[in-house]
């Protein structure tokens, strides 16, 4: 059985092959090449996300508290028993 610094020795060597091979260079070279692309997308953080959903939420509340006082008002407005189309056709 080989002595564990024969192991130890061999596996050094064999990282340092690998840490110098053209994979190891092609895969530093794709990631470099998808953070440049990734940087020029203009992306939201989750956060930024997170904070317009709920800007998002609260407008849609908003807004369906508006559309149900406008048609109260418009049925205040209204004449009673009047059938005609709202749009005065």
């Amino acid at each position: 059985m080989p002595s564990p610094s024969l192991i130890d020795e061999i596996n050094a060597r064999l990282g340092e092959l690998f840490a110098a091979s053209p994979a190891q260079d092609i895969e530093r070279n794709v990631r470099a090449l998808l953070a440049s692309g990734l940087e020029r997308l203009d992306l939201a953080t989750r956060e930024e996300f997170e904070i317009q959903a709920k800007v998002l939420a609260r407008t849609r509340e908003k807004l369906a508290a508006l559309e149900a006082r406008v048609a109260e008002l418009e049925q205040r407005l209204a004449p009673a028993g009047d059938d005609a189309d709202p749009a005065g056709r």
